[in-house]
């Protein structure tokens, strides 16, 4: 396990200008495909910057609900709860765990007696892609393809229950068990009221509706998760690979999105260098981030990716990328949108990725190579050859790093 490593991190944020909230990951892997991709984070030593620290409070919380539920599906006759507020730092192993686990989540939903109208309810759910997993005469336990889909859905069952008369209680949870207990939490802290709780970035919260309301007609722009792909200096890649490498590149980044992550490719020009693919959620979107930077970097270049909810916000995020380097090299980014933050995972270079494992993982050596180097230079400074210092410094260090 990584990512506590105070000295690096601080290394780190103070040359790239912008906190370092971690290196790889403290997520702990419970099966395969959580463990391949632990151990990617890991052995990359991928870091986390804070690009602008997201403002959690309670306010911005019920702002980006609204914005990510719609303005119509929550009516002004809402009280809005906070029974846990959220964590004021955001946690990279929750990250980690939606971008492995994906960001599908289960709803609970519950009625006082027997009625038909669960059947309706049922249908709400299969219409909005969502599987049930469990359904009796008062409960249904399903699995929706997001948490704002469970929101969404669970307002409507909730807006059509007040026209039967019907108290409707809702909870979504990463499981059908995390659900029901949310449900059961929601009942004794509110009562016998119609709502939906759900969790936001640690927090616990709940939306109680007072009273009839109709689901309004939908006016937002229809949103998307865009991914933004651009090689950094793909003509010095072309120089020294040829622009056949280049192509085989990208044709097998476009096959693997397309094949494996669910994405679809738009504006691909055969033999250039970026792409823009479109994504059912944001996790794919970044979780295909990270596979094509880690793939291309491996393969001797660098990517600038940016993620958003349109084409030209994704495009923007990713020349965001081009304001954060290190002693005027640029670094392989993938910016995202957190809570109202924005943040990005940097895949170091080879180079880089030996520093931070000297610091972080072999201290010892380290020590070992500054004593050598220290010894060195009193001993040609002693025999009257101090300009051999800078020599014997980058020597121990080309030693390190092969070593």
């Amino acid at each position: 396990m990584m990512s506590d490593h105070p000295i690096t991190r601080y290394l780190i944020s103070l040359f790239t200008h912008h906190k370092a909230l971690s290196i790889g990951t403290k997520f702990y892997p419970t099966n395969e495909t959580e463990t391949e991709y632990v151990d990617l984070f890991n052995y990359t030593e991928t870091v986390l910057l804070e690009i602008q620290e997201a403002q959690i409070t309670t306010d911005s919380i019920f702002y980006n609900l609204i914005r990510d539920v719609g303005k119509e599906n929550i009516p002004p006759n809402h009280s809005f709860y906070e029974f846990k507020p959220a964590e004021q730092r955001v946690e990279e192993y929750a990250l980690v765990s939606d971008i492995i686990m994906g960001n599908d989540r289960y709803l609970y939903v519950e009625i006082p007696y027997p009625n038909n109208i669960i059947n309706e309810f049922s249908r709400m759910i299969i219409n909005s892609h969502g599987e049930i997993v469990e359904q009796s005469a008062t409960e249904i336990i399903a699995r929706m393809v997001s948490k704002n889909m469970a929101i969404k859905v669970a307002l409507q069952m909730i807006s059509l229950g007040y026209k039967f008369n019907i108290k409707v209680v809702g909870a979504v949870g990463m499981t059908g068990a995390a659900a029901l207990e949310r449900s059961i939490d929601y009942t004794h802290e509110v009562g016998e009221f119609s709502g939906v709780a759900f969790t936001k970035l640690g927090g616990e919260y709940a939306i109680v509706i007072d009273g009839p309301f109709e689901i309004g007609e939908s006016h937002k722009p229809v949103y998307d998760n865009y991914l933004f792909i651009d090689i950094i200096d793909s003509t010095g890649f072309i120089s020294k690979h040829g622009r056949d490498k280049l192509l085989e590149l990208m044709t097998g980044v476009n096959n693997f999105i397309e094949t494996q992550c669910q994405g679809q490719i738009e504006g691909y020009r055969e033999g250039g260098d970026d792409f823009i693919a479109r994504f059912p959620s944001k996790d794919l979107a970044i979780r295909a981030g990270l596979d094509t930077a880690w793939y291309i970097l491996n393969n001797g270049a660098k990517v600038r990716a940016g993620i958003g909810r349109s084409r030209r916000e994704a495009g923007e995020r990713a020349q965001l990328a081009d304001q954060i380097f290190v002693m005027g090299n640029p670094l392989s980014l993938v910016v995202f949108e957190l809570a109202n933050g924005i943040y990005a995972y940097n895949i170091p270079s080879e180079f880089s990725r030996t520093i931070i494992d000297l610091l972080t993982n072999q201290k010892g050596k380290l020590v070992g190579l500054l004593v050598v180097v220290a010894f060195l230079a009193y001993f040609v400074t002693a025999i009257g050859h101090p300009g051999f210092i800078l020599a014997i410094l980058v020597l121990v260090l080309i030693y390190g790093a092969l070593s």
